[in-house]
């Protein structure tokens, strides 16, 4: 179990610096338009685009989507790790 749920924080902490990375890419363009900024993209936006469906930019300029959608992952991963603590032991 143990070494389950270390994969499980492994993939939660490789994902939450991808969509990190990615968001703070949007300060400057000419980064996100760049090889790495466009695989960060692909990567994190089908994740991101479910929140923004739902949460609009404040003010048409302040995005908070990324930051409810990595809490969200948070507790994605808290909540794996619990209901798979429950099955295996």
């Amino acid at each position: 179990m143990d070494q389950l749920a270390s994969f499980i924080w492994l993939v939660y902490n490789i994902y939450f610096y991808v969509i990190l990375i990615y968001v703070l890419m949007s300060w400057v363009p000419a980064v996100r338009e760049s090889f790495v900024g466009e695989l960060l993209g692909k990567i994190a936006e089908p994740y991101l685009q479910i929140f923004r469906r739902f949460i609009p930019a404040i003010g048409g300029v302040l995005d908070i989507s990324p930051i409810v959608a990595l809490i969200a992952l948070r507790f994605i991963a808290q909540g794996l790790i619990a209901v798979l603590d429950v099955f295996i032991r």
